[in-house]
């Protein structure tokens, strides 16, 4: 057998004349109309029409191909067991454009929730070797005269992917999760996100999901027109969920660009809800996160972490979230921006120990 051939069945394509074979491995393929290859899997060019083809409560992974290209749909996976196989990490790219302040096709803005290329809402999804990507230029928009700012609540908020209620055991290997602001949304479930790039500005992880992160490279964009370049985390996780995000052995990097001290570890998101005597922040809501034998570059601020604001009580819309009041952590940081945080706890060898996998994940053998 050829090398050429070898790397095609380790792909799962076995090339046959004329015929490129998507094998057992894939019950489906993704590709554009020009590419003139064909798949012994039935193909579709866009991934909706992939997904609605799949076992409504499928109980074994449902296998996507994704071909080379750049496939632009706002996608909803809805249906368990979804299993999504990049042909190239960089090349196979699952894109769209939406960001908060823009005007939506119903004539209304987005709105933040509403912007994700990819919701995930049904247990046991997973991607491999390919990109999410919301293609909204957050960095253009920021610094055209009137752009769209951070302060105003239809802002440059362009999510990429979310983990919405549903999601329960999402595995995500090898896969690059890029937008400027609020690039990744973990906010239901138990998640795992290993040799990612997981890229933004402005609070580009953040939501109520328990994550774990395992050998990611998390790296922070610059944002020339604000007075810091941004914020890696925004938890917003229950009080009584015991864990949040909890990152082992990343890699926290910056783009050219992004200055020394500007990026803070994370702010703790206070939702609002309803109560009978108004709309106010949640106080359930108590944002988790860890850092663990990670390397810092030294755009990582000194202080670590910082506060929040989120409406009070009382309807100060200014109340501020100490990261003191929420559970902010971190523990064997090396690298040009580890420190002794000013603010946050250091944890122990055996909390750190405590903060495994198998802790995090609790019920999920990964």
């Amino acid at each position: 057998m050829t090398m050429v051939s070898r790397r095609a069945v380790a792909a799962g394509l076995l090339l046959l004349p004329g015929v490129a074979s998507a094998a057992p491995r894939y019950d489906a393929v993704l590709k554009r109309p020009d590419d003139p290859r064909r798949f012994s899997a039935p193909t579709y060019d866009k991934l909706s029409a992939a997904v609605a083809a799949a076992p409504t409560n499928g109980t074994r992974p449902f296998r996507i191909l994704v071909t080379k290209g750049a496939f632009d749909e706002q996608v909803v996976i809805d249906k368990p067991f979804i299993h999504l196989v990049g042909e190239s990490r960089t090349g196979s790219i699952i894109t769209h454009l939406a960001a908060s302040g823009l005007t939506a096709p119903d004539g209304k803005r987005w709105g933040t929730f509403r912007t994700p290329t990819l919701f995930v809402r049904a247990p046991d999804f997973a991607a491999r070797n390919l990109t999410i990507r919301n293609a909204f230029d957050g960095l253009a928009e920021m610094t055209k005269p009137g752009g769209l700012h951070s302060h105003d609540g239809g802002g440059p908020q362009a999510v990429a992917l979310m983990l919405d209620k549903g999601s329960d055991r999402a595995r995500l290997t090898q896969v690059d999760i890029l937008s400027y602001q609020d690039t990744l949304f973990p906010d239901a479930g138990r998640s795992l996100f290993e040799r990612c790039l997981i890229a933004g500005s402005y609070d580009f992880i953040f939501g109520a999901g328990r994550a774990f992160f395992r050998d990611c490279e998390i790296r922070s964009l610059p944002r020339p027109v604000d007075p810091v370049d941004g914020y890696v985390v925004a938890p917003s996780t229950p009080i009584d969920q015991p864990f949040g995000f909890v990152f082992k052995d990343c890699r926290l990097t910056k783009a050219a660009g992004t200055a020394r001290h500007s990026v803070y570890l994370g702010r703790p998101w206070r939702p609002s809800s309803q109560f009978p005597d108004g709309r106010y922040g949640d106080p359930k809501f108590v944002g988790a996160t860890a850092f663990i034998d990670c390397w810092m570059d030294d755009h990582v601020a000194p202080e670590g972490w910082t506060q929040m604001w989120y409406t009070g009580k009382d309807g100060n819309p200014r109340t501020m979230l100490q990261p003191e009041d929420a559970r902010f952590s971190q523990y064997g940081s090396k690298g040009p921006g580890a420190a002794a945080f000013r603010r946050g706890r250091a944890l122990s060898a055996a909390e750190a120990g405590a903060m495994s996998v198998d802790a995090v994940l609790a019920g999920w053998r990964v």
